[in-house]
């Protein structure tokens, strides 16, 4: 299913990093998702999770890993763990994953799962507002927010590396623009358009 999953939807949609695809293959999706969920946990769609929160389909974890350029040795902050699953797919390709929930009801089963039963060592979780980053531990080398944010995340992206990358969905309305931002050497931070997306609200104790 998973081999289907990525030749159907990801690569066939213009994917091509062999990275982000041996991953997306690797990565046991049907282990993230509610067991009532399970036969469809490789379709092509979003699915719930539970508490508001969704997992998102297949494509745009892919499309977002690739956005990210990692080549291994990269710090990634991961801004909404919900299920784990991106935090899994970002751990088998980058050196170290800082991940933020705010629902400790998803946090702490997302924990179980990465680090006791699938043996992950390189990620690092809390229970928090994510909007605030990680700030005793950044500059990270690379962001990735998992929901989708009103307005450009200055505060999140003051925490990135010079030179680093991040991928933010933007926008307030049901629909938002997945961008792609760099921090140059000096420190200019400018974004691309990437694409529409759906993402849930991100939401942070200030109510941004």
């Amino acid at each position: 299913m998973r081999r289907e999953m990525v030749r159907a939807q990801i690569a066939a949609r213009g994917v091509r990093e062999p990275r982000v695809l041996d991953a997306m293959a690797r990565v046991p999706r049907e282990l993230f998702v509610p067991p009532a969920q399970r036969r469809h946990a490789c379709s092509d769609r979003a699915l719930g999770i539970g508490c508001g929160q969704t997992i998102s389909q297949p494509y745009m974890v892919a499309l977002m890993t690739e956005a990210l350029h990692l080549g291994g040795a990269e710090r990634v902050l991961e801004v909404g763990t919900g299920s784990g699953y991106q935090t899994a797919v970002l751990a088998e390709l980058a050196a170290h994953v800082y991940t933020v929930e705010r629902v400790e009801d998803l946090a702490e089963p997302a924990g179980a799962l990465l680090v006791e039963a699938l043996g992950y060592r390189n990620i690092s979780l809390r229970v928090g507002d994510g909007t605030l980053g990680w700030p005793e531990e950044a500059p990270f080398d690379r962001i990735i927010v998992t929901a989708a944010a009103p307005h450009r995340p200055d505060r999140l992206l003051t925490q990135l590396a010079p030179g680093g990358e991040a991928v933010v969905p933007v926008g307030a309305g049901h629909w938002q623009v997945l961008t792609h931002y760099v921090r140059s050497p000096e420190g200019r931070i400018t974004g691309q358009a990437l694409c529409e997306c759906v993402f849930v609200k991100l939401i942070g104790a200030d109510g941004w």
